[in-house]
Parts: C-alpha cells; structure tokens; sequence
C-alpha cells in the first residue's frame, strides 16, 4: 500500500491555498439547525474558521470579498455513508482478483474530488482500507478532497457480510486461512474487543459492523443476524475507550434489535424497521442513516443480466426497492434520520440525489437539507461541522436559488469551500 499510497500523492493535484481573510457575500444563508432561511449575510473567514456571521451586504477590511449575492449560502454538506475506494460496475465481482491496491487507489483520488465538488465536504467512510490513506492524503493537502471519518476494515462475523473470504473456492480458501479480528472477522467477545483495538491500531476514526447480511455480499442471506448481543455490546464498549461511535450495516429487523440494544449510534439503510424498531430507536437515541440512492440503483441493475452474481441478484431486486418507503416509514415515526448514500454502490458525485429521494417520500426540503448538515454533524463533530456559527468549519457551499423551493438545486452546486479553501468558485 506504500508504494501505491506515495504514487498517488505524486500523481494527484494540490489543491488552492487559503487567503487568511474572506468575506462570503451571501444572497441568502440557510441556518441549519432551525432548518431555515435568514437572509443575506457576509460570512467573515479566518484561515479554516467561521469568523462571524454579519447581516446584510459587509465590507471587512483586508479580505478577500466573493460575491455570492445571487445564491443561497449553505454548510457543507455531510454524508455519512460512503466507500470512496471502490464503485459499482459489471466487473466489480473480478476486479479483487486482478488489481493491485495501486489501481483502486487513483481511483478512488478521482472519486473523492468528484465528492467534493458535489459540496460535500466531510464524509464518513464505512468500510475500506485505501480510505485510511486517502483520508492521510487529503489531511497533508496532496490531493482534493472532502475531509474524511474512515472506519477502515468493517468487522464482521465468519461468513458474514465483510467477511473478506466470502465467494472464494476451497483452494483459495485454504491459500488464505480463515480471517480472524485483524481482518475484522469475530466470533466472541474476545475476538470483538481484539478488532476494535486493531481498527485503532489501523487508525480508525469510526467503528462499522455489519450487523445482518448484506445486499452485494457473495453470500445468500440479506438480512439474518450476524452478532449476539452481548458481541455488539462487546465492541460499543471497546470502541468508547478510543473515542470511537459505532455504526451497525442492518437489513433484518432482528439483528437491527440487536444493535440497538448493544448501544450502536446508528443504523445503516434498516430495510426491515418497523414500528418495533423505531420505538427502540426514538428511546435509545440512535440514528437512522437511510441510503435510498443504493437501494433504488442496486435494484435497477438487478434488472440487467449480468451486472450481478445469481446470489446477489434477488436480494438486490428485492431489498434494495423497500429502502425508500422504510425511510418515509421512520421519517412519520419521529426517528431520528442523519443523510447518508453508500456511495460506492452507486457512482460519485451524485451524493445529492438522496436529497431528491428523500422530499419524495415526504421529507421537507429544509428538514432534508438539515440531515446532511446539523444533523449529521451532531454524530462527527458537534461542535464543528454542520453549521454556519462562529467558530466551526469553514465549510460552505451555494446554489443559485432557493434550495428549499428547489431541492433539486443540491445536484448544481456553484461554489465549494472546505476549510476555508475555495475548490469550486462563481467566478468565470
């Protein structure tokens, strides 16, 4: 991985650098954590920090000024569910045999660039090894970038969704051995907590387990419980001595049931969530991080013969058409909800048409584009990201219009600021 991670960096293009002081002209800004419009605002910027935030149409002394007098001024958006070291295509299924970590990696420097130009600014990355060194990568200023949250290795059970054996023959099988909790595979209590402290050996910033089987997985179940509750409790546990929140993959409602009550901070797609689990959520406080972007694109290609394994087809087909009316299900409910896509399993870049599916199934816009902002920033940094207040990120996107009249303005993003660096700019 360190020849690949080094070719990359040389490869890859370094990103602008940040004027001490700008002042952010904004036609209109978004307050994310009431979920409405306050009007024009200069938004002042200090290196990587909001500065102030000033009503009306302001000149500061010494700053850089950028008109943005004709768009809606937003925070950053945050997704919280992606894979930025791979993408879905018909070959997926062979490419783990046939490319280095080198390839997936210039890939995957491709992929993050086109995040961040669709203005997500800070992802977290659920499962996968290259994100590690692309997070390093984007953090040292290297490459472009949306700031990264990587969990690294998912942990899982034998045969399980991440499982990293799943598919392979017997020769294959045995050339390898069977995976242990260095590679994320668990069978105890023991084998939990020894994964959690190698993901932070690994330098891990988040734990992901998969909690039942999973949609594209070279195994038959989608949804049957993987791990005993006192195995979830095991690694919530394990990972609060490093700082670490926990986010549990789960289709089937049992194994959902039993990551809740083992303490995760979220759940990832819920196909099967009922009234049950909501109820178990809403007194928990655990998140539901949605992800109907994959569940309509994995059931598109199960249409298409081919795009899939004879395993993976019908769990595609079937699950991934449910996800959207789950989600409508649990937004009614009152749960909790943070944006999230499993970009990866759908292409870059088209982040925000999660925020179309989601005002479909009868989310606001204003409370849609609130989950990828305050929302989702109260799971990574409470006190950093989502917002635009004194003192957080300097992180700040624009569309020309009113998102809230016009959700589908997040797919025409006009200008990128992530740390008070401009990637994407009105100017001609």
């Amino acid at each position: 991985m360190r020849p690949a991670l080094l070719a990359v960096l040389i490869a890859a293009a370094l990103p602008a650098q940040a004027a001490d002081l700008k002042a952010l002209q904004c036609g209109n800004v978004f307050d994310s954590k009431t979920a409405k419009l306050i009007g024009p605002q200069t938004i002042v910027i200090e290196k990587n920090a909001i500065k102030s935030l000033n009503p009306g149409k302001v000149t500061v002394d010494g700053a850089q000024t950028v008109d943005l007098s004709q768009m809606t001024c937003m925070p950053g958006f945050i997704d919280m569910h992606v894979h930025l070291g791979q993408q879905s295509n018909p070959q997926s299924y062979s490419e783990g045999f046939r490319l280095d970590d080198l390839d997936f990696a210039f890939r995957a420097v491709n992929y993050a660039d086109k995040t961040l130009q669709a203005g997500f600014t800070s992802v977290r990355d659920l499962g996968g090894e290259i994100s590690l060194h692309l997070r390093d990568a984007i953090n040292q200023g290297t490459i472009k970038g949306p700031r990264i949250y990587a969990a690294g290795k998912s942990i899982a059970t034998t045969g399980g969704h991440a499982d990293p054996t799943n598919g392979l023959n017997s020769e294959l099988s045995h050339l390898v051995g069977p995976p242990g909790p260095t590679e994320g595979v668990i069978n105890s209590i023991d084998d939990a907590r020894q994964a959690v402290r190698q993901r932070y050996k690994d330098g891990s910033d988040v734990i992901k387990i998969t909690a039942t089987g999973g949609v594209l997985s070279y195994a038959k179940s989608g949804d049957a419980p993987q791990f005993t509750v006192e195995e979830v409790r095991a690694i919530v546990d394990t990972a609060k001595d490093y700082g670490y929140t926990v986010a549990a993959h789960a289709h089937g409602k049992e194994g959902m049931k039993r990551a809740i009550l083992g303490g995760v901070t979220s759940i990832e797609h819920g196909t099967y969530m009922d009234d049950e689990i909501f109820k178990l959520m809403k007194e928990r406080g655990t998140w539901y991080v949605p992800t109907i972007t994959a569940g309509k694109f994995v059931a598109e290609k199960a249409k298409i013969d081919g795009y899939y394994p004879d395993v993976v087809r019908p769990k595609a087909a079937r699950i991934g058409a449910l996800i959207q009316n789950t989600f409508a299900n649990a937004y009614k409910a009152g749960v909790k909800i943070a944006f999230g896509t499993d970009m990866g399993v759908g292409p870059h870049g088209d982040n925000a048409s999660e925020f179309i599916y989601m005002t479909e199934a009868g989310m606001p816009s204003n409370i849609a584009l609130q989950t990828a902002t305050y929302n989702a920033g109260q799971i990574l940094a409470p006190n950093e990201l989502g917002q635009l207040q004194t003192g957080f990120k300097a992180d700040v996107v624009a569309v020309a219009g009113n998102p809230l009249t016009d959700i589908g303005l997040t797919r025409k993003i006009a200008f990128v600021m992530k740390d008070g660096v401009v990637y994407k700019d009105v100017s001609p």
